[in-house]
């Protein structure tokens, strides 16, 4: 049976985080006294001293600091089992928030919204499209419940998608088309270059090969697709999204010496499946049947 219970364990670390008693008891709302008793009991149940006490500061001891690390993954936990027995109190969620990579084929997400919708009808969806990282950060900061995004977040749940093709294109009057050798890396180097940035907030990647002196960055994939389309500059794009436009030989491959088309990976995550509600749970279904 345990020696300490988790309201002891949550009163402990809030009188570290507030740097002693009387800013955990104004944390917490319980009194001062009342704190400072469950951590006696708790130092006692333990026989371990946790804290030191200079004037009115709480400092933690060497044995303190390891027991922390181990208390705040138990509170973290114990969170997260109130999260999920309050999802299924709730039954099916009002609102289903999912980022997806603005690579990702839309005819496949279009198919689970519909199936989404038929099965839920006054469920609220809120889509958010990013770029390489961005769906990530949302996710990460608990924005959105499901993300779909090309660059996997390890120790959460994780499931391969699909891969997107990415083919190097360019306008049919591009100068690029007139040379008759095979293009190499220094070729591309002397034209424009239309690249997507990273739609994170606190990361700074580009889609595509960067190694052209001219470049023009842009915040979204359709931008590059007009911008390329329009005959100001090249990029790497997914060829599904321009299939229409290299069957009208609007845009027409570049003849590389290598490397003409590369594949991306696209993956399906979220922080934890048994928090997800019933509506989420069958996005998640649908797209991976979809995709496989």
């Amino acid at each position: 049976m345990a020696k300490a219970t988790l309201e002891q364990w949550r009163m402990f670390k809030a009188v570290v985080e507030h740097g002693g008693f009387a800013g955990a008891s104004a944390a917490v709302h319980k009194s001062q006294s009342t704190v400072h008793h469950a951590v006696q009991k708790l130092e006692a149940a333990l026989q371990i001293k946790l804290l030191e006490v200079k004037g009115r500061k709480a400092f933690l001891t060497d044995s303190g600091k390891l027991i922390l690390r181990r208390a705040e993954f138990l509170i973290e936990e114990a969170g997260k089992i109130e999260s999920v027995a309050s999802t299924l109190s709730e039954g099916v969620e009002s609102t289903l928030k999912i980022a997806v990579d603005e690579v990702f084929p839309n005819s496949t997400l279009y198919q689970a919204l519909v199936k989404i919708s038929e099965l839920y009808p006054l469920l609220k969806i809120e889509l958010v499209q990013s770029v390489l990282t961005g769906a990530n950060e949302l996710l990460s900061n608990g924005i959105v419940d499901l993300a779909i995004s090309s660059i996997p977040i390890y120790g959460i749940s994780c499931s391969m998608l699909c891969d997107v093709e990415f083919i190097a294109v360019a306008h049919k009057d591009h100068p690029l088309h007139q040379q008759i050798e095979q293009l190499n890396f220094r070729d591309l180097k002397l034209h424009r270059q239309i690249v997507v940035r990273d739609s994170a907030t606190q990361t700074s990647h580009n889609e595509g090969w960067l190694g052209a002196d001219m470049r023009w960055t842009v915040s979204h994939l359709q931008n590059s697709i007009d911008m390329v389309s329009q005959n100001l500059g090249y990029a790497w794009l997914p060829k599904s999204k321009i299939s229409a436009l290299i069957e009208n030989q609007t845009l027409i491959a570049l003849n590389l010496e290598q490397g003409t088309t590369r594949a991306l990976n696209l993956y399906l995550m979220c922080n934890d499946t048994d928090r997800l509600g019933p509506a989420a749970q069958e996005f998640k279904e649908q797209i991976i049947a979809l995709t496989t």
